[in-house]
């Protein structure tokens, strides 16, 4: 198939991209052509790549027109953050695309109520961010199950691998906390360290993504988690790092406003936002419907990262 994908050199796309092309299909990845992706692939070479600004040609009324005019059987849209911009695009699409691919967010869940959360449980978004993605959800499920628009969305965890911080046993993304746990100094964490956070090594998004692609009549007008087999508690996750380096987990518990004094404001919002949530999702319907299991558990994934950070220098020895 002819497979764009809006957004390709960003994590996702990192790993997608090369699974394309592996797979045979012709691949064009539409971005600003600001970012590398971030491990070198030679199947790059294979890829045609449109520079575009999607906020400026979107504010134009250009952006869904260009995108049809790249004539792709299948669209992937990992960048899509509000739901006029998934709708512009499905209008310009509808009728001239086999498969549309929508990148979302377990953010559409809001705080875990009944553990795993599955698909079809109720939404309850508390941020901005997920209930715009909710709201592109229900758009688009209803238009795929109303006009047969061929829609599939897919809602990645927290995504981590080499090149990047992931979300930390703090909740935030600050690297000082592993650097903190390498050096075997006392770490606070909020409250008992019992919320939960869910990672997924992009490259298992990835294969997601090219799971609903080989099974397009189950994938669409369907919605999939992409997390690993299982959550991660704050204080699991910490005693699982300190012991990558060797260290007796040294590890202190506070209650909410005493802990967040301790750090700086945005490393206080970034970790609310997370134990608020304290996701932990269901992967059986992607195994179920697609056949998809994740390869990566969470602490596998985020070893990956971990090291990278230790032979970038960001975390020493």
């Amino acid at each position: 198939m002819r497979v764009v994908v809006i957004g390709g050199s960003g994590h996702i796309g990192t790993y997608l991209i090369p699974r394309l092309v592996g797979a045979g299909h012709d691949v064009v990845n539409v971005s600003r052509g600001k970012r590398e992706p971030y491990s070198p692939h030679g199947a790059w070479q294979r890829v045609t790549t449109v520079t575009a600004d999607r906020e400026s040609e979107e504010t134009d009324g250009t952006f869904g027109r260009r995108i049809a005019e790249l004539q792709g059987d299948a669209v992937i849209d990992l960048i899509c953050f509000q739901e006029s911009s998934a709708r512009s695009l499905a209008a310009a699409l509808t009728g001239r695309v086999r498969h549309f691919l929508h990148c979302g967010t377990i953010w559409i869940h809001g705080p875990s109520a009944e553990v795993p959360t599955t698909e079809d449980r109720p939404r309850g978004p508390i941020d901005e961010y997920g209930r715009q993605k909710a709201a592109i959800e229900r758009f688009l499920l209803d238009l795929a199950h109303r006009e047969g628009f061929p829609a599939t969305l897919i809602h990645p965890g927290h995504i981590t691998g080499p090149g990047w911080v992931p979300v930390n046993p703090a909740g935030n993304v600050n690297p000082a906390v592993y650097q903190t746990l390498a050096d075997g100094a006392e770490l606070a964490l909020p409250n008992l360290g019992m919320e939960t956070v869910h990672h997924v090594h992009a490259d298992d998004v990835a294969r997601l993504f090219m799971d609903a692609l080989a099974n397009r009549t189950a994938a669409v007008g369907e919605s999939f988690h992409s997390v690993s087999t299982t959550a991660l508690t704050l204080r699991g996750y910490a005693e699982a790092v300190s012991g990558w380096f060797g260290r007796e987990p040294r590890l202190a518990y506070l209650p909410w406003e005493r802990w967040r004094e301790t750090v700086s404001e945005e490393d206080a919002r970034i970790t609310y936002d997370h134990i608020a949530h304290s996701p932990h999702c269901s992967m059986e319907k992607a195994g179920r419907v697609l056949g998809h299991r994740p390869r990566y558990t969470s602490l596998e994934a985020i070893s990956e990262a971990v090291d990278w950070l230790v032979g970038a220098g960001r975390i020493t020895i």
